[in-house]
């Protein structure tokens, strides 16, 4: 048994070749849902549908979110609509009343569905659409994301790291907003200041069983990716008394991608692999890249850590499977 805390691409990378190291039915996926957003209505679970498109087989591989060979008849019209009604574009946030007042799990991140900033393809828009019809029949987020991965036909068990609302808010120069907006409207430029994950989330029966079995954290962002999870109230606490294997999203000073760096900084690490030793304080081994000579207080596997196919992934799996069975 398995688990896999999954935020942003790094993560669901690694479960692309896991399979054929891990058995699938034995590995639980315990997904972030900080960067959630509800937008015209719709909850939007970005990293809980990376796992459930790529693990289902229709993940667009070249953008690594949405389905692949979406198309996007409903988010271009809107777009126009917008500009033949004259409506201003970019990220337009709910009244705040709106943003307590209404379904829970989305509070403090309520977005019009005007000029929809993200771009949700058709069919992606769908699965927002049953997501969010279920939790409106009283589902919990836990069961609702079941029901998705029982309809992609998915063999790992995917959940949601709460079913409370926790929202990851990036406050910058240009003032506070969610991550959705910094990273996708503003292309993560805004000056980071600090991030506040806002929120008393508690972890589900789910998690907290999941959080039994040994852990990996693959190469996904420690700050907004991972950083949420371990906000969670009853996670942090798990981790400390479970082995726990971190694959490095760096290769010394240099990200693999994203904004890791910035967010590191901004969070007083030191952006390379020695901060994010440094932020996973629980962790008892990790895997780096060949090329990483980082010297770390810890038991450390080195391969190729890059990951640009499913052979790739399962190499760097290997290597994980490896510092697990080195821990005490």
């Amino acid at each position: 048994m398995v688990t896999f805390l999954s935020g942003g691409t790094g993560t669901p990378k690694l479960l692309s070749g896991a399979d054929a190291v891990f058995e699938p039915a034995e590995t639980t996926v315990v997904g972030n849902t900080g960067d959630d957003v509800e937008l015209g209505g719709l909850l939007v679970c970005p990293d809980l549908d990376t796992v459930l498109f790529e693990r289902g087989g229709v993940l667009d591989r070249e953008t690594w979110w949405g389905i692949d060979g979406d198309t996007h008849e409903t988010n271009e019209y809107l777009l126009e609509l917008a500009s033949a009604a004259g409506l201003e574009t970019g990220p337009r946030y709910l009244p705040d009343a709106c943003q307590t007042d209404g379904r829970e799990i989305a509070r403090w991140r309520r977005f019009s569905g005007i000029a929809e900033f993200m771009t949700i393809g058709d069919r992606d828009r769908a699965v927002h659409l049953t997501r969010t019809g279920l939790l409106d029949e009283g589902r919990s987020l836990t069961e609702v994301t079941r029901t998705l991965a029982d309809a992609f036909g998915l063999a790992i068990d995917l959940v949601p790291m709460s079913d409370d609302p926790l929202a990851t808010m990036i406050h910058t120069d240009r003032g506070e907003m969610h991550f959705q907006e910094f990273w996708v409207a503003h292309r993560g430029e805004p000056a980071i200041e600090r991030v506040e994950f806002r929120g008393e989330a508690r972890a589900t029966e789910a998690v907290l069983t999941a959080l039994e079995d040994p852990v990996v954290i693959g190469p996904s962002n420690p700050i907004t990716s991972v950083g949420p999870i371990r906000a969670v109230r009853g996670v942090e606490e798990r981790l400390a008394r479970v082995p726990v294997v971190v694959v490095s999203p760096f290769v010394e000073d240099r990200v693999f991608s994203g904004p890791a760096g910035d967010l590191m900084a901004a969070s007083g690490y030191e952006p390379s692999t020695a901060g994010v030793a440094e932020c996973y304080p629980f962790a008892d081994a990790f895997v780096l890249d060949d090329g990483d000579g980082t010297t770390l207080d810890r038991p450390v596997v080195r391969t190729d850590t890059a990951m640009d196919s499913r052979e790739d992934a399962e190499r760097v799996a290997r290597a994980v499977e490896e510092a697990l069975g080195g821990i005490d």
